[in-house]
């Protein structure tokens, strides 16, 4: 594989962003399995975080497993996360199943290797979406790997006023900063 054929370069920081149901998820998939083509599966880190939701008998969001299935080698934290936006009654609600998101991913963070050389996030804002989840925790894990690739909801659904949607805003501008690229996904191709 030629660097012209990878999704994204393969060092660095990449942000993908964008819409719902755009290719995010696939397109990570698709840079972690050129990863692996290329390099193996040593030092590999997946965060799982994406929810599945069903609305009008489609999938919103989804799991990398889709379209890669990672090797054993790898290490993978898998959130059973919830949609705060998409299935609370409440905004209090929602605070509530986001900041149980967060406190779960905690969980996670801290049962990662130490010294990852590639880290490969699916709905990396998800444990972020409470106001005193801080996105640095994943932006220095991911500063010490080779390749990190992070992918995000950046839409409509999150310009409202609710806890969660600021929260959400406050980790996507991090991430933005941080990031070495920043690659949009839009519904029109």
């Amino acid at each position: 594989m030629t660097d012209a054929d990878l999704p994204v370069p393969l060092s660095g920081t990449t942000l993908i962003v964008g819409p719902s149901n755009v290719g995010k998820t696939r397109l990570t998939a698709r840079a972690l399995t050129a990863w692996l083509e290329r390099d193996g599966p040593d030092g590999v880190v997946v965060f799982e975080f994406a929810p599945e939701v069903e609305r009008d008998g489609r999938v919103l969001g989804g799991r990398l497993d889709r379209f890669v299935t990672p090797p054993a080698e790898a290490w993978r934290g898998v959130l059973d996360a919830h949609a705060p936006r998409a299935t609370a009654d409440s905004p209090a609600e929602a605070a509530d199943l986001a900041a149980d998101n967060a406190r779960r991913a905690g969980d996670l963070f801290d049962a990662a290797p130490d010294d990852p050389r590639a880290v490969f996030v699916n709905d990396a804002t998800i444990p972020f979406q409470t106001p005193d989840a801080d996105p640095a925790r994943l932006l220095d894990y991911c500063t010490g790997a080779e390749v990190a690739v992070l992918n995000a909801l950046e839409a409509d659904a999150i310009v409202g006023s609710d806890p969660v949607s600021r929260a959400e805003r406050t980790a996507l501008s991090a991430f933005r900063e941080q990031a070495d690229r920043v690659v949009r996904l839009d519904n029109d191709g």
